[in-house]
């Protein structure tokens, strides 16, 4: 059997399985004052449903309540595991069996171990919970049986070699807790897991408070008690907070604020380069967008490198392709991407049929990434001057994203987060029927994205998925804009580096 050790933990909590650690975490939190951290997010919390959110905010905060398969260590370039002992395929000369083994003492936070049971239990639940948002990691998984109660495999409905990327935020609850009180009971009052932080209080699109469980080996005692997410969507509010010792962690700090950080006392700038791919995407399943020329006419009118510097100050890396430095699958020598040019924009406008300009709606959330509204505002006049005749609608988040679900927005500014290996990404927005959210289909593109997949000598699957990110940026159903540097404001209080996914988790803040 080739099995791939999770024994790569994470430098950042591998202290904590030292004996000095083990000691500290020996401590009741009676021994010593109460810490708190309070992270003012963007992001949604949409219910107590683990699976109901598809965000990266709640994936990382469920995931250290309940438990996850994988996560990702990007000091390494390697996933780990906090329930695992060892996965892979289970013959390499058959790769769409995988095996998978359970850690032997791997124990729910109500003193029951984690058995096969709850990880096929928390499967269902990820492909027909009535509100699961989560249902595309299952996609690819045809059959999944408990060899025993620590072993269990995963037939594939082809060969995966990213399956752990589609596992990575498989989010496991208890099979016991949810037969004994239903879906609803079990998630709002007795949400159990096995992670190292418990849910203490959660109100939908407001905050949620978690809590550190003593004695798990993922947490120390200088990592926080008690942590809270709050939402405030207002950067300007996000700033003030963490000035006013309000918060100690703010998210995605724009441009103009960074200097009051900078300046202040009390907090620090961090910055970090993030993996969230920011485009323009369009439906061809709404006119004129069925056409490429129009789509590509987008690509070309569009002066990123002008907003990158005016707007965005400079903290943003324009992209030639879906990804960029530090992602998988980046060329630095395989330039696929648009330069600015209005007047290839207008001819291929006038080719498409559109000489006396074409009407055009488009959709941007404000609040959610960073200068939104802002850089949106910047596209309206480049695109009207190619011949694009923009009516500019600026919708609440909620109604926006779920718009953007079903399929129904023709035409929209958004980031694909999350984005290490580009392969469950590109397949969620460019593979056809993997979902509505641009209804693009290609043959060449599915073949390409489906042969990078089953590929899995790595030089060669590189070859693969680099065609197959060509062959989408020409087809244009999404212009790729830009990553953003991400800045964060940090309160002096803590020691805190922000990851490139930016999730947020407990084992990796530090109280000073």
């Amino acid at each position: 059997m080739h099995l791939a050790s999770s024994t790569k933990q994470t430098r950042r909590w591998v202290a904590a399985l030292t004996l000095g650690g083990l000691a500290a975490m020996a401590a009741t939190p009676d021994a010593k004052a109460q810490t708190r951290v309070t992270v003012a997010v963007t992001e949604t919390i949409a219910s107590h449903n683990p699976h109901a959110d598809s965000v990266s905010l709640m994936y990382a905060a469920w995931c250290q309540v309940y438990g996850c398969l994988f996560h990702y260590d990007f000091d390494t370039a390697s996933h780990y595991s906090i329930a695992l002992k060892d996965w892979g395929l289970k013959d390499d000369s058959n790769p769409l069996v995988w095996s998978f083994t359970l850690k032997d003492d791997l124990m729910f936070q109500n003193g029951t171990p984690v058995t096969t049971a709850d990880i096929l239990h928390s499967v269902d639940r990820i492909r027909n919970d009535p509100q699961t948002r989560q249902s595309h990691n299952a996609r690819y998984i045809e059959d999944i049986v408990a060899v025993d109660d620590r072993t269990f495999e995963i037939t594939t409905t082809e060969p995966v070699a990213t399956l752990p990327f589609y596992l990575a935020n498989f989010i496991i609850s208890s099979k016991d807790v949810f037969d004994e009180f239903g879906r609803e009971a079990a998630d709002r009052e007795h949400p159990v897991g096995f992670g190292p932080y418990k849910l203490k209080e959660l109100v939908v699109d407001n905050y949620m408070v978690i809590e550190k469980v003593p004695g798990n080996e993922l947490v120390s005692e200088d990592n926080p008690d008690e942590i809270i997410f709050k939402i405030m969507k207002e950067p300007e509010q996000r700033v003030t907070a963490l000035l006013n010792g309000e918060v100690q962690i703010a998210q995605f700090i724009p441009p103009q604020l960074v200097p009051r950080i900078e300046q202040a006392p009390n907090a620090d700038v961090a910055w970090v380069d993030s993996v969230e791919l920011m485009f323009l995407a369009m439906n061809p399943e709404f006119k004129p967008w069925d056409d490429k020329r129009v789509r590509q006419a987008v690509a070309y009118a569009i002066n990123r490198p002008a907003i990158v510097k005016a707007i965005l100050q400079g903290q943003a890396s324009v992209l030639d392709g879906p990804v960029g430095p530090g992602q998988v699958g980046y060329d630095p020598d395989n330039k696929m991407g648009y330069e600015y040019d209005p007047e290839k924009a207008k001819a291929l406008l006038a080719e498409a049929g559109y000489a006396d300009g074409v009407e055009i709606e488009y959709q941007t959330p404000v609040a959610r990434y960073i200068a939104d509204k802002q850089v949106s505002e910047a596209l309206v006049p480049m695109l009207e001057a190619v011949g694009f005749k923009v009516n500019f609608k600026t919708p609440e988040w909620g109604t926006l994203w779920s718009n953007v679900q079903k399929g129904g927005v023709p035409f929209y500014y958004m980031g694909r987060g999350s984005v290490v290996d580009p392969s469950a990404a590109l397949s969620q927005y460019f593979e056809t029927g993997a979902s509505p959210r641009i209804g693009f289909s290609s043959e060449k593109v599915d073949t390409l994205l489906k042969q990078e997949r089953q590929t899995f000598d790595p030089e060669a699957r590189m070859e693969v998925l680099g065609e197959a990110m060509a062959a989408i940026t020409e087809e244009a159903p999404a212009h790729f804009m830009w990553r953003h540097q991400m800045a964060w404001g940090i309160s002096k209080a803590i020691a805190y580096e922000p990851l490139p996914d930016a999730s947020i988790f407990g084992w990796e803040i530090h109280m000073k």
